[in-house]
């Protein structure tokens, strides 16, 4: 994906040099590390393929603790994702239905928290160097970003959460074309293997639904439910688009830097956006102390997705990410049983246990780095960042995750 930096490199010359980090010997693309401390000259700078061969076998991603940590931390943001969508349902109760409005203050909150602290490690005059130089990519980052999350809120005014939430599987089949044309990523048949049978877990969701008529939309018109589908649909496309430039971005610059300029270009698209759609909705919206509260938790738990994400892609792909998200429909269920009063079907926890199949067979074959070792990086990931969660921090620190 060359084209999102005009060079196969990239030459951080407005990041300040950490101390103890000798930037201008470090290999590749000259980026500073994300984390200060760390002096590749002087570490213990193995190679990528010793790496790799530290563990071998069909099963040796398994043998480390980077498969338990990339299977856990999916789960969490599949919990995360699905609570915001619980979130979402529950405005639209309320009689509150605001799809900018609702997610501004993500964008908000993220902007205090991550442009704050790039402020602090760039200094003002570097930052406003950062605006000029890549600005655009982040200002396309945001742009796709804050249309994903507006169109997936406004599904739910017309849809039901179900449906919302199954449609949002083609955000995979989105990443798998974009990262196999722009990122040469070359998938592996187990991975192709795990991700169908991901979505034959989902196919058994729709088949019990379809069974116990939970698919069915008390109050919603034909035409509401098709307008509320191809809202997620486009959502979903937004979605896939944006994690695939986003795995991009946070391979080769540091994770604060990306998150900022996330929730900053966010912050305002989505802001303009709220200003010309939502004022009607703003107008005729129920305010109360549900709704806030119910706005707070929103916010709170899709600022944690946010910030979390970006270590997900580092690790392992945004085509696993996605994958991993499809658990989030029985999460759903699980929540729903306590908050929608809904009952669990026999055949959930086997759709539950099938995408986590799916989840492990997608790494069979893999080696000890897994999907953390991005082709566009080099042989040796010199062309990315030392930071949290990459292959390259791997080979500079040993065997450690963040």
């Amino acid at each position: 994906m060359e084209g999102l930096d005009g060079k196969s490199g990239v030459t951080e010359s407005y990041a300040p040099r950490p101390a103890g980090t000798d930037s201008d010997k470090s290999s590749g693309a000259g980026s500073a590390p994300e984390v200060t401390g760390i002096n590749e000259d002087t570490a213990a700078v193995t190679t990528v393929e010793e790496v790799q061969a530290s563990k071998k076998g069909w099963f040796a991603y398994f043998k480390t603790r980077d498969f338990y940590v990339v299977l856990v931390l999916g789960q969490i943001l599949a919990l995360c994702i699905t609570s915001t969508n619980t979130f979402s349902s529950l405005l639209v109760e309320e009689g509150t239905s605001i799809p900018a409005f609702q997610t501004f203050f993500n964008y908000v909150l993220l902007n205090i928290i991550y442009t704050s602290y790039t402020l602090y490690r760039y200094g003002f005059k570097r930052w406003c160097q950062l605006l000029l130089k890549d600005g655009w990519k982040y200002i396309i980052l945001s742009f796709l970003d804050v249309q994903g999350n507006y169109f997936f809120v406004l599904a739910y005014r017309y849809t039901t959460i179900l449906s919302a939430q199954l449609i949002n599987f083609f955000a995979i089949v989105v990443v798998v074309i974009i990262s196999f044309i722009f990122l040469r990523v070359r998938y592996h048949i187990t991975q192709i293997v795990g991700i169908l049978i991901c979505i034959g877990g989902v196919g058994i969701l729709i088949g019990s639904d379809h069974i116990t008529g939970a698919t069915a939309s008390d109050g919603i018109s034909k035409g509401n439910q098709v307008k509320g589908d191809l809202f997620a649909l486009v959502g979903a496309t937004c979605y896939g688009v944006s994690n695939v430039v986003e795995e991009f971005l946070v391979s080769k610059r540091p994770l604060y830097e990306v998150v900022g300029q996330l929730g900053f270009w966010g912050m305002i698209w989505n802001g303009a956006q709220a200003g010309i759609f939502d004022k009607q909705q703003f107008r005729t919206a129920t305010w109360n102390s549900k709704v806030g509260g119910y706005l707070t938790g929103y916010t709170l738990i899709l600022t944690l997705f946010y910030s979390l994400a970006p270590i997900m892609f580092r690790l392992s792909s945004a085509a696993f990410f996605n994958i991993s998200l499809l658990t989030g429909n029985f999460w759903g269920v699980c929540i729903g049983v306590k908050v929608f009063h809904l009952s669990i079907h026999w055949m959930y926890p086997i759709a539950f246990v099938c995408i986590l199949g799916g989840l492990l067979v997608y790494f069979v074959g893999k080696k000890a780095l897994g999907e953390a070792t991005k082709p566009w990086l080099g042989q040796n990931q010199e062309q990315g960042v030392t930071g949290v969660g990459t292959a390259r921090r791997r080979v500079v620190r040993g065997d450690t995750v963040v």
